[in-house]
């Protein structure tokens, strides 16, 4: 029965990972100039914080992970890329960039699945809204999204990869990434976790044969 728990439990864990942010970068812009960087934020950093309305006031561009893995009810829109359709599964991620004063910021942001497409726009922001699934406070709905001036767009080479251009000053630049379900996810039990099964299964055996030295 022990055994059984713990092969139930590595299939779970293996079948469950989630799309996430892996890295990013800037590679221009005064933002680089100026000393910033990538960041994504996780775990605790996420924890009580506000974006949207000149919370960080700083020249690095951050994302974070929203909701993962959902099959949608209905069709996404969004402005770049391809919108989601009903029934298929996505995961959800935030990127920002909120200066203190007019500032630009070139670079990307990798992901571990394809994206699907990008919302940029006030509208197509706030009906993705039901996708957030954390405890991030979203200001200023009504100023979210990108001016005429940013950019951002599937790499033409790397679809996992988003390159951004922005150009922001108040509130801040916004968008909305929809990525494809994570790889990892898709198998049922991925390398590691048969190599785990197996090491559980040889030490179930283990515990038999010492409990039966005749069997």
């Amino acid at each position: 029965m022990f055994r059984i728990s713990l092969i139930a439990a590595a299939i779970c864990m293996a079948s469950q990972s989630p799309a996430v942010v892996v890295g990013g970068a800037l590679t221009g812009g005064g933002a680089l100039t100026n000393g910033g960087s990538f960041i994504e934020l996780t775990g605790s950093s996420l924890s009580g914080i506000s974006v949207g309305n000149d919370n960080f006031n700083d020249f690095n561009v951050y994302a974070f992970n929203e909701d993962q893995n959902i099959t949608i009810p209905s069709p996404i829109s969004v402005n770049v890329g391809t919108s989601p359709t009903t029934g298929q599964i996505v995961a959800s991620h935030y990127v920002l960039f909120d200066p203190l004063n007019t500032t630009s910021a070139v670079g990307y942001v990798l992901f571990d699945a394809e994206i699907y497409g990008i919302a940029t726009s006030t509208t197509n922001l706030n009906n993705s809204d039901f996708l957030i699934n954390n405890s991030v406070t979203y200001e200023n709905p009504s100023l979210r999204g990108l001016e005429g001036g940013d950019s951002v767009t599937i790499n033409a080479s790397n679809p996992f990869r988003l390159d951004f251009d922005f150009t922001a000053s108040s509130p801040g630049d916004y968008v909305r990434v929809f990525t494809m379900e994570s790889p990892m996810a898709a198998v049922p039990i991925p390398a590691g976790g048969l190599l785990l099964l197996g090491a559980l299964g040889a030490g179930a055996a283990t515990l038999r044969r010492r409990r039966n030295p005749a069997g």
